[in-house]
């Protein structure tokens, strides 16, 4: 049978993730001295995500360790979807954050409050100056992995918010338009919001035990049941184990002729060769059996 096991965060992306953590401490101090000063909802939207990217970084940090313990009697797949949990996790929180401040936005729209244009603006550059360092640190990590790339998406909507405050922040000096805060806080939602609903759906698939993107079950079936002997194909389930590691169990009905053996000419070694060669699925756990042996087992639905 062909294995592949997946690997954690690396010791590059742990350190990004540790200087990106950093940075953002950095930056919601800062965040925090300017709402406070301000009351600007666009500052306060940008500090609510920096406070959760601080924790979501710190999950990232933890999870990329977690996925590197080997496997054990009793987490025989090791702790691989700790990353996975913490993705889904980050992107609740970030739903939660932007659906917040969109009902506080609504609000201020009947109820402007009047918000100084210049301290916005400083709060805003210096922001966004963080959020560009962060960005560029985790953008050298590996983006194939899922939590990596929910600490991306955090960093990037942060990076967002900042130029949403920047831009309310010129509004506000030039026209005195008091709205200006508002609608840049809504456009900040707008933005962020369906990222962070495509990572909570994609991190859920995986928990799920959702087929992994890019592979289609029937392909898989008719492909080993044209393979030499197989008569028949059940059990078939394809997952993954997390967002790099696909997974396959399947039973093969073989012919009575065909013998149920190891080696070079053998259903279950040419089984296992279609499915790392087409499929990916480095990681397949094939049974061989004759017809009459499928009476004898209870099928998953």
């Amino acid at each position: 049978m062909g294995h592949g096991h997946g690997h954690g965060t690396g010791g590059g992306d742990r350190r990004r993730l540790a200087t990106a953590l950093a940075v953002t401490l950095v930056t919601a101090l800062l965040g925090l001295f300017g709402a406070v000063l301000t009351g600007s909802l666009a500052l306060l939207a940008d500090l609510g995500h920096l406070l959760t990217d601080a924790g979501a970084l710190v999950a990232a940090l933890i999870a990329s360790v977690l996925a590197t313990r080997p496997v054990s009697g009793r987490r025989t797949y090791g702790m691989g979807r700790a990353e996975v949990l913490v993705a889904a996790l980050n992107a609740l929180t970030l739903v939660v954050v932007v659906v917040w401040v969109a009902i506080e936005a609504v609000q201020r729209l009947f109820e402007p409050v009047g918000i100084p244009g210049a301290p916005l603006l400083v709060i805003g550059v210096l922001g966004l100056v963080g959020n560009v360092v962060s960005l560029l640190v985790l953008a050298g990590g590996d983006r194939g992995n899922m939590n990596v790339r929910g600490a991306l998406l955090h960093v990037l909507g942060d990076a967002l918010g900042s130029v949403g405050v920047l831009a309310a922040a010129v509004v506000l000096l030039t026209t005195g338009w008091p709205y200006a805060d508002t609608i840049a806080s809504l456009l900040i939602v707008l933005l962020i919001l369906p990222r962070a609903l495509a990572l909570l759906r994609e991190a859920s698939h995986v928990l799920l035990e959702g087929t992994p993107a890019g592979i289609d079950t029937a392909e898989v079936k008719a492909a080993l049941l044209e393979l030499p002997g197989v008569t028949g194909v059940h059990d078939l389930h394809v997952w993954a184990i997390n967002d790099r590691t696909p997974a396959m169990s399947a039973h093969l009905v073989v012919d009575e002729t065909v013998e149920a053996h190891c080696g070079e000419a053998s259903v279950l070694d040419a089984a296992t060769t279609v499915l790392r060669e087409r499929f990916g699925l480095q990681h397949a756990t094939v049974q061989v059996e004759h017809g009459a042996h499928v009476g004898h087992e209870d099928h998953c639905g």
